[in-house]
């Protein structure tokens, strides 16, 4: 972040975008271009030129599949080339907390894909960062050989293959909620794939005896709020 300071920040980079932005104008009173014009930048290889990108993708991948039909997101260049593929055995957590207990409890081993659902905009309530599940499985050595994938949301810092944003999410029913113990998911970054290993009539037949949870909060602002909030694909808004 200071490093990127120091190059000239955000006005710096969109100085390299300018030919590409909208001109839109902001709370500034200085329309996206204007500042973009006045972006300096001063550290060529902090903030480098388009046809000298650090990587030739965006860091961030949208993958999409039967385990999530509207999309779920990860932050591609954070995780290693030998897990942008990797296929592994599900454990299953309704919450950050039951998933922390396992994590904590050396429950999870090489080869597990930690899926922890109902932490979405409508479960959470309001999309809970699953910060230390993550922090914790990379402390403990686990980033190359475990994935975690969630309905819930991760921040910058996340390092390793941790998929987030798995829409639907588990409380509108999408098939993250019908995940069991011991299923096979395939993760396939290159490709933008997230598929759960299980055939379509299994997962119809789960949705079958599948049963909508009561929500964990059920009076104020935020039992209204998971009323009306919708999945994260369409930006955890409000209907």
């Amino acid at each position: 972040m200071e490093d990127l300071d120091y190059a000239g920040g955000i006005p710096a980079v969109m100085n390299r975008f300018k030919d590409v932005l909208n001109d839109n104008i902001t709370v500034s009173q200085m329309t996206i271009k204007e500042i973009a014009e006045k972006g300096r930048v001063i550290d060529n290889d902090v903030i480098r030129t388009l046809d000298n990108a650090y990587y030739k993708e965006g860091g961030i991948a949208v993958l999409k599949g039967n385990l999530a039909p509207d999309g779920a997101v990860v932050k591609q260049t954070a995780v290693s080339e030998k897990m942008k593929r990797f296929t592994g055995k599900a454990k299953c957590f309704d919450s950050e907390e039951k998933a922390m207990e396992a994590i904590l409890g050396n429950q999870i081993k090489g080869g597990d894909i930690v899926v922890i659902r109902y932490e979405g905009p409508k479960g959470g309530p309001g999309m809970r960062e699953m910060l230390a599940p993550t922090a914790t499985i990379s402390g403990m050595g686990l980033a190359d050989s475990v994935a975690l994938i969630t309905d819930g949301r991760f921040s910058g810092g996340t390092r390793g293959p941790c998929i987030g944003h798995i829409s639907p999410e588990a409380m509108e029913g999408g098939p993250i909620a019908i995940v069991k113990d011991g299923d096979e998911i395939e993760i396939d970054i290159p490709n933008r794939k997230i598929n759960l290993k299980v055939s379509d009539e299994e997962i119809k037949k789960r949705f079958e005896t599948w049963k909508h949870p009561e929500p964990k909060i059920k009076t104020g602002w935020l039992a209204r709020y998971a009323k009306v909030v919708t999945s994260a694909n369409t930006g955890a808004v409000l209907r």
